[in-house]
């Protein structure tokens, strides 16, 4: 039947030029658009730790008053936390869920670029404060009363609803993920063939959908404090400053992770590749994920212990906090199962991941001492914490998802990054990590508080203060190399092929980077591992043996010419710019909402504009013109 057709390249990834970008709804370039700006917002907020570094680095320092030191602190804990970590997570969500789960898109492509565009304009708004009166200056937890007070600077109204559109664009993103994983695996794909990753990343879309709810109640209730004279969190009128902490760490102690499980997924994904072995322990390894995710909503409140809680609500959540250490320790034991008697190749990705285990382990040991309340009593608030959250949060996630940027660098270029660039970046990045946080610890232990901008002589902090900025400072040596390691291997990089480290899931099986609709012909699995079970069998005493190549297979993306005269009809959504504009308009309502009652027109020029991207979005063609492979 003869049917007009727009013919496109295997090998082509798309239409090319801003507006392409701008109005796209293809998963793969969404996921690019947050690595990028999750890249951009790292290098904003660790400009931000630099500064800090130096005003410490000496007794009596005179680098930043206390009010740019404030706004600096906040400024880079929101930057690390919403606009760096989770980002990253949703960057490999967004590229590799559905190519590693043998679908085409996510299960509502126009939403998932609507969730990009929220979370950047979120990002925006946030910044916005620094041009109308400063950036937000009451931590990046915003306890109250602090965060109530001084109603008539707009700092923390920015804080509070640059958050609360962040948590929208997250709770859209999660959704969609979730449906795409319960609805679009490849025939033969059950729950327990998935990849981890990918049951990481639907621990963390459940996390996101019940915890995200919880502090935006709280942050309306800020809101309304501040603006319209409700009084949820003043004392002397009944209300109750402890409620926001407990609104906070109830959404929290979950963003812990939130944060810490893609990277943990990612790690379960490269260990078994460069140790040519099947993940040690799968079904263990995916439930105490599971675990992790359910237990992360009862330990909120060892961040209370100080509070006043009472000796049983302290005893409780000690012993919750001590137990959610068993599911963290069987991944760890997993993962160097995983390793012992492997053929290991000590390739960066490899050597990250290894680094990711060790730092972990580190910040694991140091939270332990928090779950015993005589202990977090002496250490709470001084810089023995900060040690302990950068152990977890920079030394864990930060290391794991790098590692799945050199793993997945040549699927989502086609080139290879530099090997001997990849290990300066990481030797360099370890010993800067370690010089910078290993001596919070001490100086935590010897009694410095943290959020202070300045501290006298002879208190004995001056050394090891001095040595954590210089660790800083190699820190951002090691971040020079990667992001010169990104543009030199982006253009000069080794050609990748499909498959250049014998992958074992999926997305290997494709061209590298993919075509538009990812797969000529929806795979159908047949094994965990399945592209390594096409690849290898084992002898009888359990030596890999290579298989050949099975004609027609996956393990090889084929041509239009190999199917001869059936040519095989592709649907693909159509771009949209209504997803840009619908956040857009939502970020000027934000904006109007500060300024009340003078803001009411912004806020309804903001509405019109939202309303016109949703009605838009509603009734545009779902569908581009379908195309044949």
């Amino acid at each position: 039947m003869a049917v007009a057709t727009t013919e496109v390249q295997l090998t082509s990834t798309g239409p090319s030029g801003l507006w392409s970008w701008l109005t796209t709804v293809d998963h793969k370039r969404i996921g690019l658009l947050y690595g990028i700006s999750a890249l951009v917002f790292f290098i904003v907020g660790g400009l931000e730790a630099f500064f800090v570094r130096l005003q410490l680095s000496g007794a009596n320092g005179t680098v930043l008053s206390a009010d740019a030191y404030n706004q600096l602190f906040t400024m880079h804990g929101l930057t690390m936390v919403f606009l760096v970590v989770m980002p990253l997570g949703a960057a490999f969500t967004n590229y590799l869920l559905p190519i590693m789960i043998g679908a085409r898109d996510v299960a509502f492509p126009r939403l998932n670029a609507f969730s990009y565009w929220v979370f950047f304009f979120g990002g925006v708004l946030l910044y916005t404060s620094f041009v109308v009166g400063g950036g937000p200056d009451g931590g990046w937890f915003g306890y109250a009363p602090l965060s109530i007070e001084i109603t008539e600077v707009v700092r923390m109204d920015y804080w509070a609803l640059g958050l609360q559109f962040l948590g929208v664009g997250s709770i859209a993103a999660s959704a969609n993920f979730i449906a795409t994983i319960l609805t679009m695996r490849a025939p033969g794909m059950t729950l327990m063939r998935m990849p981890v990753f990918i049951w990481m990343a639907l621990v963390t879309a459940f996390l996101l959908i019940f915890s995200l709810p919880i502090i935006g109640v709280g942050l309306f209730q800020v809101f309304f404090d501040r603006n319209f004279g409700t009084l949820f969190y003043v004392s002397y009128a009944q209300g109750d400053p402890l409620l926001w902490q407990h609104l906070f760490w109830l959404f929290g102690h979950p963003e812990v992770y939130i944060l810490i499980l893609p990277a943990m997924g990612i790690v379960s994904e490269v260990l078994p590749t460069f140790s040519r072995k099947p993940l040690f322990g799968y079904s263990f390894v995916v439930f105490a994920g599971i675990a992790i995710g359910f237990q992360g909503f009862g330990v909120w409140s060892h961040h209370m212990f100080t509070s006043g809680m009472g000796p049983i609500a302290e005893a409780g959540f000690a012993t919750s906090t001590m137990l959610i250490a068993v599911p963290t320790g069987i991944k760890i034991f997993n993962w160097i199962g995983t390793t012992w008697d492997g053929v290991l190749r000590f390739k960066t990705p490899m050597l990250f991941s290894l680094g990711f285990i060790a730092m972990f382990v580190i910040g694991g040991l140091s939270g332990v001492t928090h779950a015993i309340v005589p202990a977090d009593t002496q250490q709470h608030d001084s810089y023995y914490v900060v040690a302990h959250f950068h152990y977890v949060l920079f030394g864990g996630a930060l290391f794991g998802f790098v590692a799945g940027v050199y793993y997945w660098f040549p699927k989502f270029t086609g080139r290879m990054m530099s090997e001997t660039l990849g290990k300066w970046h990481f030797w360099l990045m370890l010993a800067g990590f370690n010089l910078t946080f290993a001596p919070m610890h001490i100086l935590g232990l010897n009694g410095m508080p943290r959020r202070t901008y300045r501290y006298p002589e002879g208190l004995g902090w001056e050394f090891w203060n001095g040595i954590a900025t210089l660790g800083s400072a190699v820190i951002a040596i090691s971040g020079l190399v990667f992001i010169w390691n990104l543009i030199k291997s982006r253009k000069h990089g080794e050609i990748a092929g499909p498959d250049p480290w014998d992958g074992r899931t999926l997305e290997w099986t494709i061209s590298s980077p993919p075509p538009v609709h990812n797969f000529d012909e929806v795979p159908i699995v047949q094994h965990r591992d399945d592209f390594w079970h096409q690849k290898y069998t084992e002898d009888d005493d359990g030596y890999l043996v290579e298989l050949e190549p099975v004609s027609g297979g996956t393990a090889v993306l084929t041509g239009p010419e190999d199917h001869g005269d059936e040519r095989k009809e592709i649907h693909m959504p159509s771009p949209s710019y209504y997803p840009i504009l619908s956040a857009l308009g939502l970020a000027i309502s934000s904006i109007g909402l500060i300024y009340q009652p003078v803001g009411f027109i912004i806020t309804a020029v903001g509405m019109m504009v939202a309303l016109w991207g949703l009605f838009g979005w509603a009734i545009e063609p779902s569908q581009r013109e379908p195309y044949y492979v």
